[in-house]
Parts: structure tokens; sequence; C-alpha cells
């Protein structure tokens, strides 16, 4: 009796060890592909018994049993995959770039559609990017509305959003950039992302305005994407092209991935003697990123970058040069042999823990460093840059009144070290040619700049169709400089520091749907751009403590949405940025600026975006984009010294910009694509007495794509800038004045018509 009693307890255990097994259920995250976000409710069908399940607000989701299961979310392209019991699955969608109101952003750190933003952000995705020549990054930000890049050569480059940023002289500041979480952005406020490989990234998300999430940039925020790894695939891409002025360039790309784990490796080499002399650009790149998928609560991810380049610069030159001899570089340029040599490095890691159902952690740490050498025939400067940060962030997932609560609350610590100092130049001491010579040291610098921001924003969805944003940011910023060089009556001690006041800056925004496919949002946001220490320090050493950073509100208005049978896309915004506390460089010697608070700007636009499917069928593919930008910025007031340019529009930035073009594609191997720029005129001087002339460019691109078989493919492609060889200025120097009896040298000579051609293979393992 006893054994028959043990026999039906044996067999009673087994049969509960087997039912186990076969309720065991499939558990995984749904991510994109590019970016590593999270996807939200993705449609999981089993093929065979049309079970459904959704992944939840972390792109996680727990199925029943093993199958075969069609993964779907508008926006992206489908997946069918056979999924096994007690393994944890990574599950990648790649974006449909024609529904991008339906892709997921994360410019706030709470991941949701496009369509659910109350903030106007444009994506520049990876078919944007490949529009052109993946050479400068210009022709690329230059198709999204609201922002524009003036490039005067490879290596010289101002960015402005929404019209913030044009007053600077030499580079980009007043907005800020991220490579993944990496800040881009100096502790000063200075951006440059025109370095990096744009065959390495991926997307690219431009917020417009002042975020409390990444604190001060009064204009917006860019967010590059890097190329993510492809998991379960083991491919190498390997790309050469050549063009006009001598252009050459290599590019490698390696990935591997298995089920969990992924690393990319992008390398690049690209060469040009540029059209203008004194022009030469030699670059080369590494990017390497890798993704590790431990389980369904730890992710981790590394990132790091490498640039080394050496750029001559042809500089600007005057009206006459420009009108006879546009490929001359400016004379003193030309016999010292200016270049910049510069040497740059990031690193980053991401851990992504997921504490719970609604609770997840984010922490980054990351690196910087630069190096550069740059002969200017005034001086020589040197430069070393060393920088340490973190960013924090808690995201939770909550109810509150039987509604949903997204928040998530963060903090960013920036610190970097500079090190600057400047050399005599010689280069007139000896024979022609011979270039820059350095000679005794005019300066040494160390400065020390730190901010941290600390941020809160939230989400709440009060209806089904309606969610309400609110949140803060609070900035702390300050620089400290040591002048190491022996100070005396014509070089004073400079050495001091400078701190900034509080910063806090709200932001509060509600989005709306009218129906499925169509919202409409409005926001207000306040924003500050910091003090570089150039700007603060006066002609006597000391540091102007009285000077005030830009402040600004910004009020928008705007709608997104898809039209006649989701065909059409569009996104339009209306918006007033009111900013107070102007800083104008104002120019003492050739290389020497003060900083001074001068008055108010308005700035009134409009931006549009359209793309539209002209014609859908198996084998041909016809569709419109065109993106416009109207810009109504004056300002409001403006006293210079004497001088009153209160009302007079604000200099450096276009009136209009319009860019139309057509994408075909054709039995999936063959693809053309056409595109037209219209720039309106801009004002040069403060005085509005100097305007460029309006131009129109148009560029066109045709590739062939061809499978030898399963594993390799070929793809060829060739294109024109420029088409019609139009004369204009790709870059202006704003209040150019000239010394010693020259000409103020304001403009920067665009390329006549150039030609590229190319050639790539993949082979995928």
């Amino acid at each position: 009796m006893l054994i028959i009693k043990i026999s039906y307890l044996f067999l009673f255990s087994v049969c509960l060890v087997f039912s186990s097994f076969g309720q065991s259920t499939i558990k995984g995250k749904v991510i994109d592909s590019d970016s590593g976000i999270p996807i939200t409710n993705v449609s999981i069908t089993n093929v065979s018994d049309k079970s459904e399940f959704t992944s939840n607000t972390y792109g996680i989701f727990e199925l029943l049993k093993a199958g075969t299961y069609l993964f779907e979310k508008e926006g992206y392209s489908k997946r069918i995959l056979n999924l096994a019991n007690n393994k944890y699955h990574v599950i990648q969608l790649s974006i449909s770039p024609s529904n991008l109101s339906e892709v997921i952003v994360n410019t706030n750190q709470l991941p949701k559609t496009l369509k659910k933003a109350s903030s106007t952000i444009s994506i520049i995705s990876n078919q944007d990017i490949t529009r052109g020549n993946d050479i400068n990054i210009a022709s690329v930000l230059n198709r999204a509305p609201g922002i524009f890049m003036q490039s005067g050569a490879l290596n010289t480059n101002r960015i402005t959003i929404r019209g913030i940023g044009s007053r600077n002289l030499f580079g980009t500041a007043k907005i800020k950039a991220y490579y993944k979480d990496i800040p881009l952005t100096t502790g000063t406020g200075e951006t440059n992302i025109e370095d990096f490989e744009l065959g390495a990234m991926a997307r690219i998300h431009i917020l417009k305005g002042a975020s409390t999430i990444y604190g001060s940039g009064l204009g917006g925020t860019i967010n590059i994407v890097p190329q993510s790894t492809y998991l379960n695939q083991s491919s190498i891409k390997s790309q050469f092209s050549v063009g006009s002025f001598r252009l050459a360039k290599e590019m490698v790309n390696i990935n591997h991935g298995t089920s969990k784990n992924g690393f990319r490796a992008v390398y690049s080499h690209t060469h040009s003697d540029g059209y203008r002399e004194n022009n030469d650009y030699n670059k080369q790149t590494i990017t390497i990123n890798s993704n590790h998928h431990f389980n369904k609560k730890n992710d981790l991810l590394f990132l790091a970058s490498y640039i080394d380049l050496k750029a001559f610069i042809p500089s600007s030159i005057d009206e006459t040069s420009y009108n006879n001899t546009p490929q001359s570089a400016a004379y003193t340029w030309e016999q010292s042999k200016g270049y910049e040599d510069t040497q740059r490095g990031l690193f980053g890691t991401t851990w992504n823990h997921q504490s719970n159902k609604n609770l997840k952690l984010i922490t980054s740490i990351f690196t910087t460093y630069k190096k550069a050498y740059e002969p200017r025939p005034f001086n020589i400067l040197t430069e070393n840059s060393f920088a340490l940060g973190s960013r924090f962030r808690l995201i939770g997932n909550n109810k509150l009144f039987k509604n949903t609560l997204n928040w998530t609350l963060g903090s960013e610590f920036f610190r970097d070290t500079h090190k600057s100092g400047t050399f005599e130049n010689l280069y007139k001491d000896f024979p022609e040619g011979t270039g820059s010579v350095q000679g005794n040291r005019l300066s040494d610098f160390k400065e020390k700049r730190q901010y941290y921001n600390i941020f809160v924003e939230t989400n709440y969805e009060l209806s089904n169709k309606t969610n309400l944003s609110a949140g803060i940011n609070y900035n702390k910023t300050s620089y400290d400089l040591n002048d190491r060089f022996k100070a005396s009556e014509t070089n004073p001690d400079q050495s001091g520091t400078f701190k900034f006041k509080d910063m806090w800056s709200p932001k509060f925004g509600v989005i709306h749907q009218l129906s499925k496919h169509i919202s409409i949002y409005a926001n207000i946001n306040h924003g500050f751009s910091p003090i570089s220490l150039n700007e603060a320090l006066l002609p006597n050493g000391q540091i102007n403590t009285q000077l005030k950073p830009e402040t600004g509100w910004n009020f928008e208005l705007g709608s997104r949405g898809q039209l006649l049978n989701n065909r059409l896309f569009y996104n339009l915004a209306i918006y007033r940025l009111d900013v107070k506390n102007l800083l104008v460089a104002k120019r003492t010697s050739e290389d020497e600026y003060i900083g001074v608070n001068a008055g108010r700007t308005q700035h009134d636009g409009l931006e549009l975006n359209l793309n539209y499917k002209l014609l859908v069928s198996k084998t041909l593919l016809l569709q419109t984009f065109l993106n416009y930008t109207y810009n109504d910025f004056n300002f409001k007031q403006f006293i210079d010294d004497t001088n009153d340019y209160s009302g007079n529009k604000l200099t450096g930035v276009p009136s209009n910009i319009l860019n139309l073009g057509m994408d075909t594609k054709v039995n999936t191997n063959f693809y053309g694509t056409i595109n037209f720029q219209h720039v309106g005129s801009m004002p040069i001087t403060d005085s509005n007495s100097i305007f460029t002339k309006k131009y129109n460019l148009t560029h066109l691109k045709f590739s062939y794509n061809k499978a030898i078989n399963k594993s390799l493919k070929l793809n060829t492609f060739f294109g024109i800038n420029n088409l019609f060889n139009t004369k204009y200025a790709s870059q202006i120097l704003i209040n150019a004045q000239g010394f010693n009896g020259n000409a103020p040298r304001y403009y920067y000579p665009g390329n006549p018509r150039n030609y590229y051609t190319g050639i790539e293979i993949n082979y995928i393992f």
C-alpha cells in the first residue's frame, strides 16, 4: 500500500514538472534597432492560434508558449520570428521613414511616439542622411525646418536653431548637442558636431526650444543617435567614393551580434583638396559601440569615438575677392598656411536597470578630451581639454486618479579642464611658402568649468486624447580661470572666478488628439545660454561679473499628423521666442572681443514639414518632401554704444528657407533623389546696410543596388551638388571690420558644381 502511495506521489510530481515546463513563459523586450529605445504597445500575434499580446511601457513582453510570432507596430517594419522557451529575447524593429509620426522618440527621456510629443521635434532618418554624399552634415541638417547650418569649409561651420547662435562669430554656440548620452557641448556652451562620421549615425533628433531635461541651450538640442548593433547578425560593409576637388573617402562598417550581445565598429578616412586655396582636409575617425542585454532587468551599452583631423583654413574674403576670385584664400591665411590639427575622443557607458514594472534606472558616465594646435596669422593657439561627467535618471510609470502618470527625475554633472595658450606666429620673418613658425609664448590659461542640472519632467494622461506635461530644470554653472603667464603692465593677471546665479527653467505643455492620426499641441518653456570666459573678460584683465546670460521664453503652437489615407505626413509649428540680455561680441582688435549685454530680440517663426507618398506599388515608389522655414527675427531693443539698431532684422539669419524634393525607388534596385533648396537673403551687419543675395541650389543622386546572392550585396551611386553652378555665400562673418585699410572680409564662397561617385559592398555572414 505504501509503495502504491509513493508511486502515485511520484507520478503526480512528474506531471507537475512537465506541466510547469508546458506553461513556462517566453520573456523578452522590443527595441528600436537603431536607437535601442524600448518600443511600447507592440502588437505580438501567435501565427498559429492567433492569440495576441502587447509589450508594456518599457517594451517588455511575456508569451505563454513557444511558436512563431508576428511583431507589429505602426511606424516600424513587421517581423516574424520563431521564439523558443526558456530564453530571453531582444527583438529589434526598424523604423519606416514614411510614417515618422509613430516612431518612438526619447528626447525628453520619456519614450513616446512623435505624434504624442508636446514639443516640436524633427527626426532626420537614415534615409535623409543618405540622400546626399556623407561628407558634410550641413546638407543633412539644412533639410530640417527651423535649423540652419552655414558651412564655410568642412571644418568651419555655424549652426543656428530658430535664430539662436547667429551672433556667434566662429563656430556654434547657445545650442546643445549630445552623442547618445554624451554631451558634445563644452562647459562654455560651444558645440562641434561636424567632425563626427555621418556614416556612423542612424538618426538625428532635433528638439526645438529649451529643454528641462538638457538644461542650457536656448535654441534647442541636437541628439545624434549612433548606429546600434544588429543582434543575430554578422556583416561587413565597405564603401569607397571619389569626387571633385580630389575627394576620396574610404569607410568600413563591421557588425557582429549574438542573441543578447552586439558589437559595431566604423572606420573612415576622408581627404579633399577643397575648392579654395589653403583648403586641404584630412580626417580619420573610428566609432565603436556595443550592447549587452544580460536579462530582463539589465542592459549595458558602451560607446567610443576618436577623431584625428588636420584641415587648412582659407577663412573669409572681401567682396571684391568673392566676386572675382572666390577660390582664393584670405591673404594672411594663405601666407601663414593656417590650419587646425585636432584629436578628439569620447567614451561613455550606460547601464539600464529595470527595478520593477513601474520603475527604471538609467546611469551614464562619460569622458571626453580634445587636443588642438591651430596656427593663425595673428598667433598660434594650443588647446587641451579633458572632461568628466555623468547623467542619472529615474523613470517611473504610475497611476494618479486612475490615469497614467509618466515621470523622470534626474541630474547631469559636467566638469572640464581647459588649458589654452598662444604663441607668436613668425611666418613673416621667413621666406614665402614656409608657413607658420612658432615664436615666444603670449598667454597661458587654465580654466576649470563645471555645471550641474537637476531636472524633473512629468507627462499625465488627462484623458485618452489629452496629455499634459510639466517640468523644471535647475542649473548651476561656474568657471575658474588661472592665468599662468607672467603678469606685466601690458599683460595683467586675468585670474578669477565667475559664477552664474542659480537658473530655474520651467516648461509646460499640452497635446490633444483630434483624431487617431491628427494632434495639436502647445507649450511654454524657458531657457538660457551660458557666458563664455572670452565674453566675460575685460581689456583690463578683470572678469565682468555684471554680465548676464541670455534668457528667453518660447511660446509655441503646433499640429502634426497624417492625412489623405495616411499618405501625407505633416508637422506645422508657429512660435515666438523672446530673448533678453542679448550678448554682443564687441570687437576691440583683430583677435579680441568682449561681451556686452546690449538688448533684446524677438523671434517669430513658422516651420512646416510635409512628406507625401505620391505613388506606391510593388515595383515603384514616388514620394515628395517639403520643408519650409519662415523667420521674422528682429532686434526689439538693441543699443550698441551710440548706435540704436532697435527694429532692425537679426543679423546672420535668412528670411526664409525652402527645401523641396522627390525620392524614386524602382524594383528596390534603383533609387534616385532630387533636392531643391532656396535660401533667402540675410543681413550681414547690425545696421542692415548690407544683405547677402538669396540663392537656389539643386542636388541630384542616383544609386543602383544589386544582390549577388543571399550574402553579398552591391550598391553603386553617383551624385551632383549645385547642379546649375550657382554662385553663393555658404557662410558669412557678421559685422566684420577691415584693419590697416583692408576691406571687411564678410564672405565664405560656396562650392561650385561638383560630383561624387562610389561603390559599397555589404557581406552578411
